[in-house]
């Protein structure tokens, strides 16, 4: 007869075990740098530093010394200029050496910092532009560097919390009898506040990481705001790390349709109070962990008042399996002007707003080219019982919601605005819709379907 208590699944994290760098650096550019990223804005230029911009760095390997991948988390904005970060992945790729699939490099989406971008026009402040993005480079080779010499065993286990910040932003407008719709809370809409937590532990059981997978866009400071910021990102990593003494890591998740119940503001001590909510639910989250490299058993049951189930810690070893997969999606494209005929209404528009609007459509349709689909790049990695997934778009929390349900054994990483910029993966039906990331995006209806089900063969592939 078989032991009884074979039959109760253990629990336990996702996990992967191998070798783990984490080095972090500054890149927070010069007051008076050129830092208009909203079209409502007045102001051209920064004034002031609210917080520090960080970059950090995180290297995952197998224990067998192979290629690492390379994960790298900018406190910046979105690409502007279409030949800017094939630049920066270039020089990232060829410096360590790595296959294109094995490197990400992920933004927050600061809208508070400067603009990545390159430009002949003379705009206030872009003197400054140029030599920090050369900064921001140069110093995104030195801290993979730090983090490769930083790397030794360990193991990386993932819980799932939830924060109360991100809240739905597609308000259709109470002042409108059309189909529109405003970019701001909803107060009826049902948001994805599930915050996926990393825990990094050395072979002692030492925490040396944090890592905060979450979907809400970083659009508490607005265009009021006239000093660089990383939004609420800089205080919740202010509070994980004074709570813990290690480094905390963000990766923004799927947020497309989410943010802040209270944003578009100047005060930068709204973006503070938003980063500590986030901080604070992300330590509770890690407070509920178990002991690191072990597992939930149920060992029996015991007769007291009641019948009782007796669980207890048991030792589980960590999956070693890693990998590292870049496939593409074609993705319909909108019936969009050309790049010279956008370019031609922006010198001809005499309004500043949607002169910003049609200099940012120039740029997006430089990079798409002149053709009726896109085949959208997908970054797809195993680490162990946890999968990282994520694209260039903002895709809408949809994705997030579903490819966790449809794998509900795994940690599912899901990441907006990796390795460039392009638009918006919203879901088929808002096309219908007056609403800002349908017309803001070059994609067409069906463009986050055929992306979600694209993932999910990826996904189903990369666990076999």
């Amino acid at each position: 007869m078989s032991d009884s208590t074979e039959t109760v699944p253990t629990f336990h994290h996702a996990a992967f075990h191998g070798r783990i760098g984490i080095a972090l650096n500054d890149i927070t550019p010069p007051v008076g740098i050129y830092s208009r990223s909203w079209g409502a804005a007045a102001h051209d230029v920064a004034d002031s530093i609210h917080r520090s911009l960080t970059l950090t760095a995180t290297t995952i390997a197998s224990l067998s010394g192979e290629s690492p991948l390379v994960l790298i988390d900018a406190d910046l904005g979105w690409w502007r200029t279409p030949e800017l970060f094939p630049r920066f992945k270039q020089r990232l790729l060829e410096e360590f050496a790595l296959d294109s699939s094995q490197m990400i490099f992920a933004l927050t989406h600061t809208h508070a910092g400067p603009p990545l971008l390159e430009s002949a026009d003379p705009l206030p402040g872009m003197e400054l532009t140029k030599p920090w993005l050369d900064s921001v480079l140069e110093t995104a080779v030195a801290t993979v560097r730090q983090a490769l010499a930083d790397a030794s065993e360990a193991t990386l286990e993932w819980h799932t919390g939830h924060c109360g910040l991100a809240t739905t932003r597609d308000l259709p407008d109470p002042e409108s009898e059309s189909d529109r719709f405003l970019c701001g809370f909803a107060p009826e809409g049902q948001a994805d506040g599930t915050l996926l937590l990393g825990r990094v532990t050395d072979a002692q059981g030492n925490l040396r990481a944090t890592i905060v997978n979450y979907a809400c866009h970083p659009t508490t400071l607005a265009w009021e705001n006239t000093a660089i910021s990383p939004d609420y990102i800089g205080a919740m990593r202010e509070t994980i790390q004074q709570a813990t003494g290690a480094p905390a890591v963000f990766l923004l998740g799927a947020c497309g349709d989410q943010a802040p119940r209270y944003q578009y503001v100047g005060d930068t001590a709204v973006a503070d109070r938003h980063g500590r909510e986030l901080g604070y639910a992300a330590l509770s989250t890690l407070a509920g962990m178990e002991p690191a490299g072990t597992q939930l058993a149920f060992e029996g049951a015991v007769t007291s008042g009641a019948p009782l189930a007796k669980w207890r810690h048991q030792p589980r070893k960590a999956s070693e399996k890693i990998a590292a997969v870049e496939s593409s999606v074609d993705l319909p494209l909108k019936d969009w002007p050309s790049a010279a005929e956008f370019e031609a209404q922006r010198i001809a528009c005499t309004d500043r707003t949607l002169k910003e609007r049609l200099l940012r459509r120039r740029d997006v349709r430089l990079r798409l080219g002149d053709g009726k689909t896109y085949p959208l790049p997908l970054y797809i990695w195993r680490m162990g019982d946890a999968v990282l997934v994520g694209s260039c778009c903002e895709s809408y929390s949809m994705l997030q919601r579903e490819l966790r349900k449809r794998f509900p054994n795994n940690a599912i990483i899901c990441m907006n605005l990796i390795n460039g910029t392009i638009g918006y993966l919203p879901r088929a039906d808002l096309y219908d819709k007056d609403v800002y990331p349908v017309w803001q995006t070059p994609f067409d209806r069906g463009c986050l379907e055929a992306t979600l089900e694209s993932l999910t063969q990826e996904i189903d592939d990369i666990l076999r």
